[in-house]
């Protein structure tokens, strides 16, 4: 067991790291190419800050344990929201002024509602993978349009303006893409071996491991930026980051998943994880919209968001351990 912990912290650390600069490099290779902060923001940033759970359900799909990657992908929208947006907010009150924002939450309902449409029979097929990787390829094109017509004062455009590296020689963007990737694909490799080894020590369900353990681990990169952008000022990029990854967690993590590896879908993920995860998300949408038009996420609202993750984890955890 102590291996298995050992391997799981070590498989953390390094994704962690490694998202840290493949997000670098890949964000200052974009932008050495001439493309707009914005565009590089809504597209490949926010790809990017998925690359550690896409990595996970690559390694645990090729392992035949696409359990580990369904948990992982429900699990980090769950962390997302309930966690990194509930503790920011409590921190610093988020505000949401972007309209370029308020159009992004839209996609992510729809890509919530189209997963859980596939999940209804029970079992992810190889064709429900190729529809979320297709699903992943028009939405990618139609942020990229949204982007081109944002408008020009909108907040978040500041935010990735500033955040953006612009003094990245193009050499350098690229080797930090390279050895990002390469810690992202070992350290995956780490994790999924040590969650894989607890799970059958413990006689839990990979899916169990992977919302518990792995979701929270890969979803760390996600905390750092929310924090970091929120204390800031960055109230766009704080929220942006989450939206964005969220809906790359649900199309590209479980559309690859399913299309390596086709797997039934355990029960406790019909009957629980997805209603917990859309619940998130409609709270969510829900505060995005609010009537007054003065939308924010309060500190009571982060600190309610709060409570429901620690009391939605505390029940998966007295239930299977």
């Amino acid at each position: 067991m102590l291996g298995n912990i050992l391997l799981v912290i070590a498989g953390l650390s390094l994704l962690v790291w490694g998202a840290d600069r493949f997000v670098h490099g890949a964000a200052a290779t974009a932008r050495n190419l001439g493309v707009a902060p914005l565009l590089i923001g809504l597209t490949i940033v926010a790809f990017a800050t998925s690359a550690p759970e896409i990595l996970v359900s690559i390694v645990a799909a090729t392992q035949q344990q696409p359990g580990l990657a369904i948990g992982n992908a429900l699990g980090s929208n769950i962390v997302n929201i309930g966690l990194v947006l509930g503790l920011t907010a409590v921190i610093r009150p988020i505000k949401l002024e972007s309209a370029t924002l308020r159009r992004e939450m839209p996609a992510l309902l729809a890509v919530t509602l189209l997963t859980v449409s596939l999940f209804l029979d029970a079992y992810l097929s190889r064709i429900d993978g190729i529809v979320l990787l297709t699903g992943l390829v028009i939405v990618m094109f139609w942020l990229a349009r949204l982007g081109l017509l944002s408008a020009a004062n909108d907040p978040i455009k500041r935010d990735y303006e500033a955040e953006i590296p612009s003094d990245v020689s193009m050499t350098m963007a690229i080797v930090w893409l390279v050895v990002g990737l390469g810690t992202l694909l070992v350290g995956a490799e780490l994790l999924v071996s040590g969650a894989i080894g607890i799970a059958t020590q413990l006689g839990v369900s990979e899916v169990v491991i992977g919302i518990l353990v792995v979701a929270l681990g890969t979803s760390l990169p996600e905390l750092a930026v929310s924090l970091a952008s929120a204390l800031k000022g960055e109230y766009g990029l704080a929220i942006g980051n989450i939206v964005g990854s969220n809906i790359f967690n649900l199309l590209a993590v479980i559309g690859v998943a399913a299309t390596i590896q086709p797997a039934a879908l355990a029960p406790s993920v019909l009957s629980l994880h997805m209603f917990v995860m859309v619940g998130f998300t409609l709270v969510l949408f829900a505060m995005a919209y609010n009537s007054d038009g003065k939308a924010q996420l309060s500190r009571l609202e982060g600190l309610a968001l709060l409570i429901a993750f620690v009391a939605y984890d505390s029940y998966v955890f007295a239930q299977n351990l």
